[in-house]
């Protein structure tokens, strides 16, 4: 029998599956509440101009101040926004399988060595254009100037990026792979995090839900209060995500008995 909710919300999901995640977590809490959810998923930045044209309501995660600050502030030009919650405290990183040594590599500039150069692959596969780590991982390009040593960096899809790193795992072939944090990725592999004198990836940012403030009569007081007191983690988004992609799990029925195990479908 399809339940009858009584209130609509569109929510924008940028299409990778930590995202999906998240936005399915928040799915069930807003159905809790009576309303009908309609997700729609779109890359990185198109998310952010669906935000300021009305065509979503709200947005999750946005990951601030670092990664999609900027991304906010064009969409504060037009309208207001609210932040609620706290999702998760996401961070960008490099890294490569940990049976790459350590003695050899522990730092993105090792990536000079001779001896590292000749092991290593040198094409370095990314996520869309949009994204953070894209825009760092471009950075970290031209200012540890890896192109000279014969690295070349693409863009691409959530497939790509990690198809690279599984079908270098699998020939146990040297990659170096621009992920983040949460990511199912790190409980499937094991994989290193190299160090990043520079700084050139940011620091950890908070991953919040934000409101049109135009949309904010959608939601009762007590509404606002209950998505502004959502709180999961990187190992809980890392988790499900896990459950979701690599074991073929239906992403709202692990989402909910999740909130159901932990007494927070109203948080």
């Amino acid at each position: 029998m399809r339940i009858r909710y009584s209130k609509l919300v569109t929510i924008g999901v940028t299409d990778l599956s930590f995202h999906r995640v998240t936005a399915s977590l928040l799915t069930n809490v807003l159905r809790n509440m009576g309303f009908e959810v309609n997700r729609i998923y779109s890359p990185h930045q198109d998310n952010f101009d669906k935000l300021r044209f009305g065509d979503v309501d709200m947005l999750t995660s946005a990951w601030l101040p670092f990664n999609d600050g900027k991304f906010k502030a064009e969409v504060e030009k037009d309208v207001a926004l609210i932040e609620l919650g706290l999702h998760y405290k996401p961070y960008s990183l490099w890294a490569v399988p940990d049976y790459v040594p350590e003695t050899e590599v522990s730092e993105i500039e090792d990536l000079h060595k001779q001896t590292v150069q000749k092991k290593m692959r040198l094409a370095i596969q990314g996520v869309c254009p949009g994204a953070g780590i894209t825009r760092s991982s471009q950075s970290i390009m031209l200012l540890y100037g890896l192109q000279k040593t014969g690295y070349r960096f693409f863009t691409g899809t959530e497939e790509c990026c990690f198809g690279a790193l599984e079908q270098a795992i699998r020939n146990k072939e040297w990659i170096v792979v621009p992920l983040w944090k949460p990511n199912y990725l790190h409980l499937q592999y094991h994989i290193r995090e190299l160090k990043d004198p520079k700084g050139l990836l940011g620091k950890e940012d908070r991953a919040v839900l934000l409101l049109r403030e135009d949309r904010k009569s959608l939601f009762s007081k007590n509404e606002l209060e209950v998505l502004g007191s959502i709180c999961f983690s990187n190992d809980i988004i890392t988790e499900l995500d896990y459950l979701v992609s690599c074991n073929d799990q239906p992403l709202d029925e692990i989402t909910r008995k999740w909130l159901t195990e932990h007494n927070k479908n109203h948080v």
